[in-house]
């Protein structure tokens, strides 16, 4: 006669596919991640703002006034108003000739924020800015 072989119960957790699930999760949390998170690159300061050195290469300041329109700004040398194209063209080629240039957008208290961020926009992408600043007035004025 045949002799029945009697099986052990196994009493551990098979850990195999929950394993499997955790992988599957933190790849897709790690491809959703980067696509939720927009906005525009700006190096924040670490610290309270300081007014920039007189020894730093003269800033070119982009600025939006109230009605909207654009005006590029080297030193003290204004000009007439221009579209955001325009601006983003100009500090592209003056970047080419002065690489480091620091690059300062001032917009109006009355201009909506998307301009603001538009024109950012436009700086990094056209004309290639690594690091836009933001210009404020002091508290006191």
């Amino acid at each position: 006669m045949y002799k029945r072989v009697r099986r052990r119960i196994v009493a551990e957790i098979n850990v195999v596919p929950y394993i499997d699930v955790m992988l599957v999760l933190l790849i897709v949390f790690m491809i959703s991640t980067p696509l939720i998170t927009q906005g525009v690159k700006v190096d924040l300061p670490q610290a309270d703002a300081e007014p920039l050195d007189e020894q730093s290469k003269t800033p070119l300041v982009a600025s939006i006034d109230a009605q909207g329109r654009y005006y590029l700004t080297v030193g003290a040398n204004e000009k007439e108003p221009m579209s955001a194209e325009e601006v983003a063209i100009l500090v592209k080629a003056h970047l080419a000739i002065e690489p480091g240039t620091p690059v300062l957008v001032n917009g109006d208290g009355a201009v909506s924020y998307n301009a603001v961020i538009q024109l950012m926009v436009l700086l990094q992408t056209v004309a290639g800015v690594p690091s836009i600043g933001l210009m404020t007035d002091s508290i006191g004025e």
